[in-house]
């Protein structure tokens, strides 16, 4: 699917549900950020936060369609349509798409501009990190069809020296941007804290990840909250049955329509 050009490759419109918020994603990291964040939007009682989620088949080429590239241009998922207003606003980048929500809810984000400052500082190291993460380490050790030594070594070095920066500030913090629980770590969790715990590229031992105690403290402390575990769920296909909902379009879903459920393979067949 890597082309040298931007735009569609095939007219389809995208579904839209009756909820405002229209979200488009996979359960890959980045589509956890903004899944989850709705969840905790919605468990913390903001009910203008109900959603509906339509899955994006990125190995099938969706995000090339032209319902898609009208929200995000640079065919990435997420992408988020919010209808709530006169006009819809298109909202794509993981980490726009978690400020625009925590704004648009005054929620998950400090007022105070020192608070707020620490909070964005580590929402924008994500996302400057994360490249380095997936895109380089993920995919020179775990998907590149030659192993190249230097790559794999050059990459393995810089993401160790990532979690090392993650293990220093939670060595100081309870969360990642002070005491409160953030966009911070929604942003970091679906990326770090799955790495931490050997869940991608099969890279725990390698990394040798138990070494960072503090991160692994708030990997699992961030795990255990109930809407974490919705939005894990949510446009997910693989894995145990019971953990992927591919749709999600009211909170009766997490009950009814996981693919043990409905009997249907992670193919959508």
């Amino acid at each position: 699917m890597n082309r040298p050009i931007a735009g569609p490759t095939h007219d389809k419109d995208l579904p839209v549900g009756r909820h405002p918020l229209q979200l488009y994603s996979l359960a890959t990291p980045n589509g956890v950020k903004v899944t989850v964040m709705l969840e905790e939007l919605l468990a913390a009682g903001h009910d203008g936060a109900e959603y509906d989620a339509w899955l994006i088949r990125i190995n099938e080429g969706d995000q090339f369609s032209s319902g898609f590239v009208d929200i995000n241009p640079n065919s990435k998922i997420p992408a988020l349509l919010d209808h709530s207003g006169t006009t819809p606003v298109r909202v794509f980048e993981s980490g726009s798409i978690l400020l625009y929500l925590a704004e648009k809810f005054g929620a998950f984000v400090p007022t105070d501009p020192a608070a707020r400052a620490e909070c964005l500082s580590w929402l924008f190291w994500q996302m400057g990190s994360g490249p380095y993460l997936g895109g380089g380490f993920g995919h020179f050790y775990a998907y590149a069809p030659t192993k190249i030594e230097y790559a794999i070594d050059r990459f393995a070095m810089e993401t160790k020296r990532q979690l090392d920066v993650l293990d220093r500030r939670l060595a100081e913090s309870e969360y990642l941007g002070g005491s409160d629980y953030t966009i911070a770590d929604m942003a970091v969790w679906p990326w770090y804290g799955a790495l931490a715990k050997g869940l991608v590229y099969d890279a725990g031992t390698f990394l040798q990840v138990e070494d960072y105690t503090h991160l692994q403290r708030w990997t699992d402390q961030i795990a255990e909250r109930p809407a974490v575990k919705r939005g894990r769920m949510v446009n997910r296909v693989m894995g145990d049955p019971a953990s992927q909902l591919h749709e999600r379009h009211d909170a009766s879903d997490f009950d009814t329509k996981t693919q043990d459920k409905i009997g249907t393979d992670a193919s959508g067949s």
